[in-house]
């Protein structure tokens, strides 16, 4: 066996091969949650039954065998050796190590173990502590289990199928579901005891009371505890394997041992006993040897049969069912719509998804059978098996493969089918979608078409006429896709013989007539307008330039409206500058844009004079645009209105910002005072805090100066607040003359404070420890001194690696192999308990001063108690009262938990429990 790090690496195993075949069960064993329970409960319940001869027991196997005493005391009472003497030291190294006394014990007697380390034990994980009960068990509870050279698993199921073998509803094949009606347990019971079960009263329907029965009788008669729980056998789907085995390995050993050890009764008890029972221990032996033979004979040949009649069975089911279908999956018959072919891929998916899914489970269990009928004949001497003619496997093989093909093909067909059916669905959709669009498009276009109503328009009439006209010239030449599109259509239900065809036709012809029409129309309407908007020219080439101009001067004349209102805001002197530098250039265009707006009412002005020179009706409506002059006039006005008003607000802006960048350089001035003494006086402290000027005493005189100037000082900090207040007033939020902002200097303040604060705690706790440990000022000037020398970046702190170097820089010896790696480890649990990743000086200090004083222990304590008590493992109330301070003497008779040992009076207590309290060890 080889250890690593306290945990037991080889595999575990016993000569015979038993765990090697176990080896897959063994690792789901922990899985299920329900057979964790059941394990617990029965492995508990065992170790009980053997620590009871002892005096003791345990009520939570995760927990009581961390220490390892226990554990090397059930050792110690199953296997009759005494063990190495175990180390009752608190720490967690004494712990692991009678663990690992326990588990060298148990390799010692031939299990090689896997993956069970003793710092898991000692953590209390729950799946390693069953493991370890469980090999335990396997050791000495079952692995010595004998029957006909089986291995120990096999020979115990054998004894308990030839015990139960006579009895009615019995029939042991495993360890989980052959158990869960009792009758197994009370079987075996009543063949060796059949005084104590009346067994033609059990029932098979009633479980429960069965379990009970058995689980009562064997616990009050033959001293068997109860291990498992009636109802958990029962709810649960599969028991747990392993409780079960070493619940009935306890059967296996009340009545086998008391066949192999009763003493030898008196001569007139044997010859009564052998009057009555002369054919159960003689002729009666040889009689259940050779029924037990003709039972296994006959009941491999009644398998055997039973396997046949099923394959046979199964066979012709399947055989007829695949009859049955073939005429279903070969039939090519559709109503030619997609509705029914539809329904008819449904129709067989449905057959994929229910019907043909337990058709598989049955080939497959038909095979199953078959291959495990032929095996058990090989292997019991029979002739192989030969199913009636057409039922062979290669038979079932060919028509599962037939039906395969079939399958194939009908789905292949189905979906060509649908692809067909869906093709013409859709294009009959799509052919009535686009003609129904179509036909509404051209609804009334023909009455448009023909109609003269451009005859007695207005000029800007005939021109917006003329445009639609444009537009719908544009929207016809869009649609003669869509014509197209129709047509081909068409030509596509054609081909693919679509049922309706006739009816496509007719409506397509209907629709390239109309077509036709509407392009002779178009050509005609066209040159009418045409002639009539030539009168009306020279108008509408001034409505066209008056809107090419007017919309983007009167875009202009927006946003510059909304640029002279617009907010701003702006933080420094030089913004509020680059904003008037950009209103004058601003103010230099005006001159341009009065040009503009003059050439453009001289538009509006021209056509009021042809329009009234022509008489024009409507001439003066502008069909480009919606704007008017007097619109622009209006908009204009506003513009040179706002100007002025904007140069008085950029005006007041500039003032604000004047005064802002007065306040900045009195606040720069103040906190660029405030910050560096700010710095200074930390500097200090951290000086006074490495320890190294003066006396623990001088500096803490120190530092109560410095505590006291600092609150002298923190008026000069309110001065600054009432200056940073009217800074956030005026909404200033840089200041480029100081590096320092109030917040920085508020948390430097606070800090400040808050390092005197902790730097006065830290000397008056290193006083505190060096007093109450009575270590000299030069101890902890030599602890200082070395802290500091390895607190390289002056944090006041050390990393691990740091640590070490320290400790063996004040004599410490920590070896560089594995052994002094645990030891640092140790000393970093107790210096760093949080897993900080560093050391703080203070817990370096007392870890030193503990390292160099004398300290109580635990076991000091019991030593102690035990003297009082007069060697006794408890003592009594009157005891603690007449050697103990009265007060004192209370506090242990109210705390000290009551002695639960064997032979103590019933005031006993157990003093034991209460001092290992006192050290955090245990509950008390």
């Amino acid at each position: 066996m080889m250890m690593d790090n306290g945990v037991i690496t080889n595999n575990y195993e016993y000569g015979d091969g038993y765990m090697e075949q176990e080896e897959e069960w063994e690792r789901e064993g922990l899985l299920d949650p329900a057979w964790e329970k059941q394990q617990k409960k029965t492995f508990t319940a065992w170790c009980n039954s053997h620590l009871r001869k002892a005096g003791t027991g345990i009520e939570n196997i995760d927990e009581d065998f961390r220490n390892g005493l226990k554990l090397m005391l059930l050792l110690e009472v199953i296997s009759g050796e005494t063990l190495p003497k175990p180390d009752r030291g608190k720490m967690r190294f004494h712990k692991i190590a009678n663990v690992n006394k326990a588990l060298d014990f148990i390799a010692s007697k031939g299990v090689k173990l896997v993956s069970i380390g003793a710092e898991e034990i000692v953590d209390g994980n729950l799946k390693m502590t069953l493991g370890m009960i469980w090999t335990i068990i396997l050791r000495f509870a079952i692995q010595d289990i004998s029957v006909e050279e089986m291995t120990a698993k096999e020979g115990l199921l054998l004894w308990c199928q030839r015990k139960t073998a006579p009895y009615k509803n019995v029939n042991v094949q495993n360890f989980h579901l052959s158990f869960k009606d009792g009758l197994a347990f009370c079987a075996l019971i009543h063949r060796h005891r059949p005084d104590l079960i009346d067994y033609s009263k059990l029932s098979k329907d009633n479980p429960l009371e069965n379990l009970n029965t058995a689980f009562d009788v064997a616990e009050k008669y033959l001293d068997i505890p109860r291990m498992l729980d009636p109802d958990d056998l029962i709810n649960t789907p599969k028991p747990d394997e392993r409780a079960i085995m070493t619940y009935v390995s306890c059967y296996y050993h009340a009545f086998q041992g008391a066949q192999q050890n009763t003493a030898m009764p008196d001569e007139r008890a044997v010859m009564t006993y052998v009057s009555s029972y002369y054919h159960c221990f003689s002729g009666a032996q040889k009689a259940e040897t050779a029924a037990n033979r003709i039972c296994k004979v006959l009941k491999v040949n009644q398998e055997n049969e039973r396997l046949m009649e099923e394959y046979e069975r199964l066979a012709s089911d399947l055989l007829d069912w695949i009859r049955r279908t073939m005429p279903w999956l070969n039939s090519r018959q559709t109503d030619n719509s997609l509705a029914g072919c539809q329904k008819k891929l449904e129709d067989y998916r449905t057959y994929r998804r229910k019907h043909k899914p337990p058709r598989v489970e049955q080939k497959a269990k038909l095979e199953t059978n078959f291959n495990t009928l032929q095996t058990k004949l090989r292997l019991s001497n029979r002739p192989a098996y030969m199913p009636t003619e057409g039922k062979m496997v290669s038979d079932i093989a060919q028509a599962w493969k037939g039906l395969e093909i079939a399958e194939k093909a009908f789905e292949e067909w189905l979906l060509s089918e649908m692809m067909r059916l869906e093709r013409l669905e859709y294009l009959a959709q799509k052919f009535k979608h686009k003609a129904d669009i179509h036909e509404d498009w051209t609804r009334g276009k023909e009455e448009m078409l023909q109609s003269q109503d451009f005859r007695q328009c207005k000029l800007n009439d005939i021109k917006a006429l003329k445009k639609k006209h444009e537009a719908f010239e544009s929207d016809l030449a869009a649609h003669q896709d869509r014509v197209e599109q129709i047509a081909a259509i068409a030509q596509e239900l054609n081909t693919l013989e679509y049922h309706e065809v006739g009816a496509v036709n007719a409506r397509c012809q209907r629709i390239c007539a109309q077509w036709d029409r509407l392009g002779a129309l178009t050509q005609r309407r066209r040159a009418a307008l045409d002639d009539a908007a030539r009168v009306l020219e020279q108008v509408d080439l001034l409505h066209l330039e008056f809107a090419k101009r007017a919309a983007p001067f009167n875009n202009w004349l927006d946003g510059t409206r909304e640029d002279l209102v617009d907010m701003f805001i702006v933080h420094t002197i030089e913004e509020i500058s680059g904003l008037m530098d950009a209103h004058a250039r601003f103010k230099a265009t005006l001159g341009e844009a009065d040009k503009e707006y003059q050439a453009i009412v001289s538009l509006v002005h021209q056509v009021e004079s042809i329009v009234k020179q022509h008489q024009i009706p409507g001439g003066l409506e502008n069909p480009y645009t919606t704007l008017t002059a007097h619109e622009l006039n209006r908009k204009w006005s506003d513009v040179r209105q706002l100007v002025p008003q904007r140069d008085g607000t950029l005006a007041a802006e500039l003032r604000k910002q004047q005064n802002n960048e007065a306040l900045r350089r009195q606040f720069a001035e103040k906190a660029n005072a405030v910050g560096p003494w700010i710095e200074r006086q930390m500097d200090a402290v951290t000086a006074i805090g490495m320890g190294l000027q003066g006396s623990l005493e001088d500096q803490l005189h120190r530092l109560k100066e410095y505590e006291a100037g600092v609150y002298a000082y923190k008026p000069h900090i309110e001065e600054l607040e009432r200056i940073h207040q009217a800074v956030q007033e005026g909404m200033i939020f840089e200041n480029k003359y100081s590096q320092y902002t109030m917040e920085t200097l508020r948390v430097g303040w606070e800090q400040l404070l808050t390092s005197i604060n902790r730097t006065i705690n830290e000397v008056e706790n290193q006083i505190l420890t060096r007093d109450s440990k009575g270590i000299t000022q030069d101890q902890l000037t030599e602890f200082r001194s070395s802290f500091n020398h390895f607190d390289k970046n002056r944090t006041g702190r050390l990393a691990p690696e740091e640590l070490k170097s320290c400790l063996v820089s004040l004599g410490y010896s920590i070896g560089k192999d594995r052994q002094g790696e645990l030891d640092f480890q140790r000393i970093l649990a107790v210096v760093d308990p949080n897993n900080t990743g560093y050391v703080s000086f203070d817990a370096f200090l007392d870890f030193m001063t503990r390292e160099s004083t004398d300290t109580d222990t635990a076991e000091q304590v019991i030593d102690s108690f035990r003297i009082l008590a007069g060697d006794k493992p408890y003592i009594t109330a009157e005891e603690l009262r007449r050697e103990l301070p009265p007060d004192q003497a209370e506090y242990c008779v109210a705390r000290m938990p009551p002695y639960r040992g064997p032979g103590a009076p019933p005031a006993a207590l157990d003093y034991m429990a209460f001092s290992t309290a006192l050290y955090g060890e245990t509950d008390l």
